[in-house]
């Protein structure tokens, strides 16, 4: 992303505005942290050093699912049964990229109809670009922008299950699992890995005819969330079902995620967590600028030209080979 803000929305212009809660300036402050122009993420650093101590107050839910699962629908449905509760909701809607504009194509702002007008709503598309897992490479940093300004429910929606969950895991207080029944087998092709960072499972469309069969996927995933060791964080996964066409099981869903804050939070996880995912998102961020500063010098991408050629006539082996790079670093 090249295009940068108008000098006009200084530092301290956005940091006012979005303490105030006002809406159109969190937009622009995340555009700002999501562009590539080193002026811009200068200003995005400092923006964001400023409201650190004004962020931190919300619950951050990643809810993710495969395709047809209505991870949309859902999410409308839940927001507006927590904007009901009082609540501002904020959601970070990360959308599978165009290869040629590199934007955003699913346009799940366009599928929260009712959230979407909602005044305590800020619904925010962002294309993921070129990173893996299904969120935007700035998600972390829009979180902690849309807490400054005053959301206290931050959802993270992903592109679906199957790259690396951990990303979203590694950023959201509570990983929400959306899973459909009645096509098949509801546990075939659900890796262990993302059954185990679950903290809720939730059988979506239980309604009409389909309503027995998410009961019976209910028990069946149940089952086999109980086989797996108590988590961590000591809380029990639980399974729901819900139907967000008429709003059915919403309400559950939100009180089993309060259950969850109590007993994480008096246990001492949440906020350990937290400052596990604050390292990590250190580790991650000095990896990135490492390979790119790396990938930035000329000597270096000759050196690999010449290396690849080598390896491509076997005269070398593609470990010894990075030896060499980092060797030369």
């Amino acid at each position: 992303m090249k295009n940068h803000l108008p000098g006009v929305f200084s530092v301290s212009h956005l940091y006012s505005a979005i303490l105030r809660g006002d809406v159109s300036c969190l937009a622009k402050a995340i555009t700002l942290s999501e562009s590539e122009k080193p002026t811009d993420q200068k200003k995005a650093g400092a923006l964001l050093t400023q409201l650190l101590p004004h962020t931190g107050q919300s619950i951050r839910l990643g809810i993710t699912g495969s395709p047809g699962v209505g991870k949309s629908t859902f999410i409308d449905a839940f927001g507006k049964y927590a904007t009901s509760l009082g609540k501002k909701v904020a959601v970070l809607a990360v959308d599978p990229s165009s290869e040629k504009t590199k934007g955003s194509i699913l346009g799940d702002k366009t599928r929260m109809e009712e959230l979407s007008r909602d005044a305590l709503a800020f619904i925010r598309p962002t294309a993921s670009r070129h990173t893996l897992g299904g969120v935007a490479e700035k998600t972390r940093e829009a979180i902690l922008l849309c807490e400054a300004a005053g959301y206290e429910i931050i959802i993270v929606e992903t592109v679906g299950v199957g790259q690396s969950e951990t990303a979203v895991h590694n950023m959201v207080d509570f990983f929400l699992l959306l899973q459909l029944a009645g096509a098949g087998d509801e546990l075939q092709g659900i890796k262990k890995g993302i059954m185990e960072m679950a903290d809720g499972v939730v059988i979506t469309k239980a309604d009409g005819d389909n309503e027995k069969r998410a009961r019976q996927a209910q028990v069946q995933f149940q089952h086999a969330l109980h086989l797996f060791q108590l988590p961590e964080s000591g809380w029990r996964p639980r399974v729901l079902t819900a139907s967000a066409t008429q709003k059915k099981g919403i309400a559950d869903v939100w009180k089993m995620i309060e259950e969850f804050w109590k007993t994480t939070s008096s246990s001492g996880f949440f906020e350990e967590h937290r400052r596990q995912q604050q390292l990590i998102w250190f580790r991650q961020n000095t990896e990135t600028l490492m390979r790119a500063k790396m990938l930035g010098s000329k000597k270096i991408i000759q050196q690999m030209k010449t290396l690849e050629q080598k390896i491509k006539e076997g005269k070398i082996i593609p470990s010894v080979a990075a030896q060499k790079i980092i060797q030369s670093l």
